[in-house]
């Protein structure tokens, strides 16, 4: 294959990619509007955010198993679709103006059939990209999630605040079919490994911790991600009186700027030949960010939106590290699947924690919340494994310290 062929399929990778966030993620930018204009509580909006990502836990892990059983493209196609109809279902109820439980139907389908994008599009770097590319590829392909944010960010709130809510879930259901398009216009299968290799090779889960720990550090790093990408919008419209329009310029520039540190984490992991060095600086800083932004927002300093930015940049910079490390010590029978886990121990994190938070921020505040969230990533540092060997390798050093 091309390189330029290779990095187009990664493109319409990234596109896929980010049907699955918008799907998921959506919801959390019209909380302001359910809030204050159909008078839902904002536990009760942040239960209903969060209820596209329980979906999404419930499959994601079955997801990477048909991935590695039968390939990226129609796997792809599969999940893509049903991620349409949710999505398109929940703009039909959102025109009728229904309340919680009849929305929570289609956007729990739309959930359940977004799981696909995430497994696949790391396969894909892995079976298309040399070694010493993966890590900056990889971190094209997770410039999927904040650039999906700051579309929604951009667009959903103004949207919903000026057009309706139906209008703002228009936007899911765009980025989809776009999705949809761009698989089947770009994607090809990366070579599967023989039946007989498959069914025989070792659970690397059995190998070493080293797949455990990358999860676990994970999970712990993704609480402050997902309260920003969650709860900023609210916080800065609703807590800071910021006009809709100037609060999702602000997310999508603060998203954008997190894509393009994705993607210098990523090709400084290949140049220092290490996935796990980088997680732990990422760790260090987000922890300090956030927590420094609990403390700006407390003394309600105007410096608490810039820190915010620089809080949200850190709090997203790991992921495409942790996905490219687990692809590679995984292997091409159980990188889909691994990667199911780890996404699946993200979202159920991200699950369960949001609505917490929401309370958390009812009860205290953001400050409390802010404060709270970065203990995740100052917990995560000791946790962070050494790397399992030179990216691309699959070391077999049974050692962890």
């Amino acid at each position: 294959m091309s390189p330029t062929r290779r990095w187009i399929m990664l493109a319409s990778s990234l596109v896929a990619a980010m049907t699955t966030t918008c799907a998921t993620a959506g919801v959390a930018y019209v909380i302001p509007v359910l809030h204050s204009d159909h008078g839902m509580p904002l536990s009760k909006a942040a239960t209903l955010a969060a209820i596209p990502t329980i979906g999404l836990t419930l499959t994601i892990i079955a997801w990477g198993a048909a991935l590695d059983r039968f390939g990226e493209r129609r796997v792809l196609l599969i999940s893509l679709g049903i991620t349409a109809a949710g999505t398109v279902a929940a703009m039909i109820v959102a025109e009728t103006g229904a309340g919680f439980a009849s929305l929570a139907i289609p956007l729990l389908i739309s959930g359940l059939g977004s799981g696909a994008a995430n497994g696949a599009s790391g396969r894909i770097v892995v079976g298309w990209f040399p070694p010493h590319q993966r890590g900056t590829a990889m971190g094209v392909r997770q410039m999927a999630q904040p650039l999906a944010i700051g579309v929604c960010a951009l667009t959903m709130p103004v949207f919903a605040e000026r057009l309706g809510l139906a209008t703002a879930f228009a936007v899911p259901v765009v980025v989809t079919v776009v999705g949809v398009i761009a698989v089947a216009v770009a994607v090809v299968d990366p070579p599967l490994p023989p039946a007989s290799a498959a069914v025989s090779a070792a659970n690397p889960y059995r190998r070493r911790s080293f797949l455990q720990r990358v999860h676990a550090v994970s999970v712990l790093l993704v609480i402050p991600q997902s309260l920003m990408w969650t709860f900023v919008p609210a916080w800065l419209i609703v807590g800071h009186h910021w006009p809709a329009l100037s609060a999702g310029v602000l997310v999508t520039v603060t998203q954008v700027a997190g894509a393009l540190g994705r993607i210098l984490v990523g090709r400084i992991s290949d140049v220092v030949g290490s996935r796990m060095r980088p997680i732990r600086v990422i760790a260090a800083t987000a922890a300090v960010l956030t927590g420094g932004l609990a403390l700006a927002d407390w003394l309600d300093s105007p410096v608490a939106a810039g820190v915010m930015v620089l809080a949200s940049i850190s709090t997203v910079a790991d992921n495409g590290l942790a996905f490219t490390a687990i692809a590679e010590f995984a292997g091409p029978s159980w990188s889909g699947r691994s990667l199911g886990v780890q996404n699946t121990a993200q979202y159920v994190t991200t699950a369960a924690t949001t609505p917490l938070i929401g309370r958390l921020i009812e009860s205290a505040g953001y400050p409390a919340a802010f404060a709270i969230a970065a203990l995740g990533p100052l917990i995560a540092l000791p946790l962070v494994p050494r790397d399992a060997g030179a990216p691309g390798t699959d070391a077999s050093d049974p050692s962890d310290a």
